[in-house]
């Protein structure tokens, strides 16, 4: 009987309730960035006066004007049109590859914590290997054999990206393992996948999501970055490095074709980063 209350306490276990009472200023500029961000990858069909393959008719390096709030590119379409869609398959792919990465090292962290033992070694190596290899080297690799295109890059991706959410996973379920909850959940006859599901994975997921949410910038440099390579989706779709890339040539004369696809993937990687020092400074997690 003794027992009983650490029990029902476990069992409904909850991280402390973030406050915005103590954050600072800053914390919540990025909270509203980031929502923002997230509102015109959703809203882009409706925000973007003009599709991405569309010519507007005022001809071809048309200098920013009311019209064209950023111009036209080389072949008379709306630049300001195809960034906005570029942001949003830019942020869409982010969270595809952060969803993956989350569930396959969310799977093999927990199970390796949980489990302990001869589990814990194998899987922990095989993880040593993904992080032993360089992440871009791998990614591109793979690219090069199944081919270019934006859902091969996000598979290839993904296949890098997992690791470091299996390590945080892991640290944390031993953590927990010790901790007197997880004791008299034990003690209480919970074992094996109620257990680690109940008792062991929620500690795991404020790290978890302030992790994924830096993650997010770190993820939109390198699509874009493969992208710039010509390792995304091929033309005429609207990639904000393949934009940046095909319009280097242009720099010079016509400045904001690719200025403005190359500010878009700072707007998301900036937004992203402080949106995951807010998260990080909510949870109080260092």
């Amino acid at each position: 009987m003794a027992i009983a209350e650490p029990v029902r306490a476990s069992a409904r276990f909850r991280f402390p309730l973030p406050s915005l009472g103590g954050a600072a200023g800053i914390d919540v500029v990025g909270i509203v960035v980031l929502a923002l961000v997230s509102l015109v990858a959703i809203f882009a069909p409706w925000l973007a006066p003009h599709g991405t393959t569309e010519s507007l008719g005022i001809g071809s390096f048309h200098a920013p004007t009311w019209a064209a709030p950023m111009g036209t590119d080389d072949l008379g379409r709306d630049v300001f049109s195809r960034v906005i869609f570029g942001i949003r398959a830019s942020w869409l792919s982010a969270i595809v590859v952060i969803a993956s990465g989350v569930a396959i090292g969310g799977i093999i962290g927990l199970v390796a914590g949980a489990a302990g033992g001869i589990v814990d070694a194998v899987l922990m190596r095989i993880t040593d290997l993904f992080l032993a290899l360089p992440g871009p080297l791998l990614a591109l690799a793979v690219v090069a054999i199944i081919g270019p295109s934006l859902r091969n890059t996000l598979v290839a991706v993904a296949i890098v990206w997992w690791p470091w959410y299996a390590r945080i996973v892991r640290a944390e379920v031993h953590a927990l393992a010790v901790r007197p909850h997880v004791d008299a959940a034990r003690l209480s006859g919970a074992r094996g996948t109620r257990l680690a599901l109940r008792h062991l994975l929620p500690g795991a997921f404020a790290p978890i999501l302030v992790t994924a949410s830096l993650d997010v910038g770190n993820l939109v440099l390198t699509l874009a970055g493969l992208s710039f390579l010509g390792l995304g989706a091929p033309p005429p779709a609207p990639e904000l490095g393949s934009m940046t890339a095909r319009a280097l040539p242009y720099l010079l004369g016509h400045w904001w074709i690719p200025v403005f696809p190359a500010l878009g993937v700072f707007a998301l990687a900036f937004a992203a980063n402080l949106a995951g020092d807010a998260l990080q400074d909510i949870f109080d997690i260092s």
